[in-house]
């Protein structure tokens, strides 16, 4: 088993904070695990992405070549096509929110990066409005890691709520209740 993940997205977003619960429920498993990522121009409202590697049989490097990636997670849909040469061709999906944040002057017509979007194996969905109608725009990213959960291959389900626990205990079961919720909400989304 060997699962190649892209996260991208806005800075602010929580993307770091996807990976770090993929990253747990892996470890769970016992899976092998090397991630890069590039956050430095986030406090600017930049990209800010990484590379997640996951494999049963050891992981050589942290970045994914170009054509390889299993997976596009992304909660901005701009930031999706920014990475599509890393997709796999053939079997490759994207998983984005479509709601944009326009954080740049000439930011393209919406309806033309969902178009470009959706000319590959994807599911798109407003996880902002799924979160914002959960009660917290912030658990965003939560809702996007359970719209994703179906396509990241060798981890259940159960695990990611695991790694949700463990990542958000420290915040209290108040906050871990919330973020489960919003996993369950997401995964329920992309199977519609």
């Amino acid at each position: 088993m060997k699962t190649d993940i892209i996260l991208s997205g806005v800075g602010g977003q929580g993307i770091l904070s996807i990976a770090a619960v993929i990253g747990q429920a892996a470890v769970e498993l016992g899976l092998s695990m090397k991630q890069a990522e590039v956050h430095g121009m986030s406090q600017r409202g930049g990209d800010v992405q990484s590379h997640l590697r996951l494999s049963d049989m050891g992981v050589s490097s942290d970045l994914i070549p170009r054509g390889e990636a299993d997976l596009i997670i992304s909660l901005e849909p701009m930031e999706s096509l920014r990475y599509v040469p890393f997709l796999n061709p053939e079997t490759g999906v994207i998983v984005s929110n479509v709601k944009p944040i326009k954080n740049i002057n000439n930011y393209p017509d919406e309806d033309a990066v969902l178009e470009e979007v959706r000319k590959y194996k994807n599911v798109t969905l407003d996880v902002s409005d799924i979160a914002q109608k959960l009660g917290s725009g912030r658990m965003a990213n939560i809702v996007m890691l359970g719209a994703a959960s179906p396509f990241i291959g060798g981890i259940p389900y159960e695990k990611f709520e695991d790694g949700i626990r463990q990542i958000f205990a420290r915040k209290g079961e108040e906050v871990v209740a919330m973020n489960i919720k919003a996993l369950r909400a997401g995964r329920e989304a992309a199977q519609q």
